[in-house]
């Protein structure tokens, strides 16, 4: 799966369009591997990309455009939502403003999905969690993935407030679950800067053992309130390379796993990713 980065964007154009550039570039990328001359695997087979909702009706038109130039590979949109009043978090929000899953034209712009068979990636603070408990249960035929296991800051006004944190994320995250088309990514607390993990910041890489320790209670809450048919662990990385390998943490993910039964990990590891972006 490829997942967008707002990268290769069209330099000229109507705005609402300039985001067909990354998805025609990701395709021609897929299909180069499609062509088994870069090995077996298959990469980008399924294209997640970005639109901004607040285009209202047209929105339908855009992901068309979209769902044409992937070649067929286009499964969906990640819009993040992350906003926070605090100037210290201001660097990691994404410009959008307060509340933008609960706005009225983006929200005209997010029913276009549905019809389309496309899914939407969530991305957003554990302190906005609430507005994506109302979408899903205002959107109940959309399919949608909660990225980053929801964003459980422990930085800036959260700091050494991670008990607290986890008390309001974990009920959030509790009535998400619920949702039977809410499904949640078990990654992303390699991010410092916002989970506040410090194992990156020491001398020594931190093992796979002490990162699963650390991660453990996020992750079978998750797990718990989702279940295995509707949990996908992700790597996150590059972006979580400042913390660990991508060994240790596929390791560290095992470790969390390894209390599970075969069918259960097959699911977290493979099947629901499968099942979700439809690449079966």
């Amino acid at each position: 799966m490829f997942l967008e980065c707002r990268e290769m964007y069209r330099a000229e154009g109507p705005p609402e369009l300039r985001s067909l550039g990354e998805t025609q570039f990701v395709a021609g990328a897929s299909a180069m591997s499609e062509s088994g001359k870069y090995g077996a695997s298959r990469a980008c087979a399924g294209i997640i990309g970005n639109i901004d909702f607040r285009v209202g009706g047209r929105a339908r038109g855009i992901l068309e455009q979209h769902i044409t130039l992937s070649g067929g590979r286009f499964r969906g949109i990640r819009n993040g939502a992350t906003w926070h009043s605090d100037p210290s978090l201001r660097v990691f929000t994404s410009g959008a403003g307060e509340g933008l899953y609960l706005d009225r034209a983006w929200r005209e712009g997010f029913a276009a999905l549905a019809p389309l068979n496309l899914t939407f990636e969530a991305w957003m603070f554990h302190s906005q969690l609430g507005d994506l408990v109302d979408l899903a249960r205002a959107f109940p035929e959309t399919k949608i993935v909660l990225n980053h296991i929801g964003g459980a800051l422990a930085v800036g006004p959260y700091a050494d407030k991670r008990k607290e944190v986890f008390a309001e994320w974990s009920t959030q995250i509790s009535k998400l679950g619920q949702f039977p088309n809410v499904y949640i990514k078990l990654g992303g607390l390699g991010m410092p800067s916002l989970m506040g993990f410090e194992m990156g910041l020491q001398d020594k890489a931190p093992s796979s053992e002490t990162l699963a320790a650390a991660w453990r209670p996020y992750l079978d809450h998750c797990i718990a309130a989702f279940g295995p048919d509707r949990s996908m662990f992700e790597s996150n990385f590059p972006v979580d390379k400042g913390m660990c390998s991508y060994a240790n943490l596929w390791n560290a993910f095992k470790r969390v796993a390894e209390h599970y039964s075969a069918d259960e990990k097959n699911a977290m590891f493979h099947s629901t990713a499968l099942k979700f972006y439809r690449l079966w």
